[in-house]
């Protein structure tokens, strides 16, 4: 989809000023099996920055998925809480990586720690980081919640809440929401709309339960869109694009 030239125009049809953009660590790993891989860190850097070039503000938050995922050591006998520690300590990593990788496109980013670590990153302290956001700084949410037991689907959900966005981006590999797997099966029907109950009850594997019951009793919208696609992030708060809306 070829992005619009006239930045103005853009901006006057934007649907949200603030959103929050939540993306899976494995979304960076490219054609890797594992790990960071820069030519991909940086695609979805410049994605953020299209977007922020139409005066969104921008928060995000990243998985950890890439580097460690807190469930699959537990399920290898680790004890959880420590595994669910070193997978905050992943996104982290992974939070880093995209600061420099907008930093090198000249966008302004903070990231912002739930576990203080003041070498690296800033602690997460709710007044500091709206005024972020107002002076128009990608602020990059790391470490979920600070607790375990809790996904970064629900750290995405709570701080987008806490910031006041108008929406969850939740970027994917497929281009919405479907009522089966689009990639096993050809008959896969995709959603244009599906309420916060229908995901519950369908299990549509949107974001965690927690992450969806937070949404809904807040009413946020969460909108499901492709990663890969070039220009659908920007695209969609243009009101072009294909994608799924879950809400109320």
């Amino acid at each position: 989809m070829p992005l619009s030239t006239d930045l103005s125009t853009d901006l006057a049809d934007t649907t949200y000023k603030r959103v929050m953009l939540k993306i899976s660590g494995e979304a960076l790993m490219g054609d890797q099996g594992f790990g960071l891989h820069p030519p991909t860190v940086q695609r979805i850097a410049e994605e953020v920055k299209s977007v922020h070039d139409l005066g969104v503000e921008i928060c995000m938050v990243i998985g950890g998925g890439n580097i460690f995922r807190g469930l699959s050591g537990s399920a290898q006998g680790m004890e959880r809480t420590t595994a669910d520690y070193m997978g905050m300590l992943a996104t982290v990593m992974n939070a880093l990586a995209m600061q420099s990788a907008l930093e090198s496109l000249d966008v302004f980013t903070r990231v912002i720690s739930a576990i203080p670590m003041d070498q690296v990153c800033e602690p997460y302290i709710r007044r500091r980081a709206v005024r972020h956001l107002e002076k128009k700084r990608v602020c990059i949410f790391a470490a979920g919640t600070g607790n375990p037991y809790f996904t970064t689907d629900t750290a995405a959900t709570l701080r987008a809440n806490e910031m006041s966005c108008e929406a969850i981006f939740k970027g994917t590999k497929v281009d919405g929401v479907y009522d089966k797997d689009p990639v096993k099966f050809d008959d896969a029907k995709r959603y244009d709309t599906v309420s916060y109950d229908d995901v519950l009850a369908k299990r549509l594997g949107v974001m965690d339960a927690s992450a969806i019951a937070l949404a809904r009793d807040n009413n946020l919208p969460i909108i499901v869109f492709s990663l890969d696609e070039p220009g659908g992030f920007r695209g969609i708060l243009a009101g072009r694009g294909t994608y799924t809306k879950v809400q109320g």
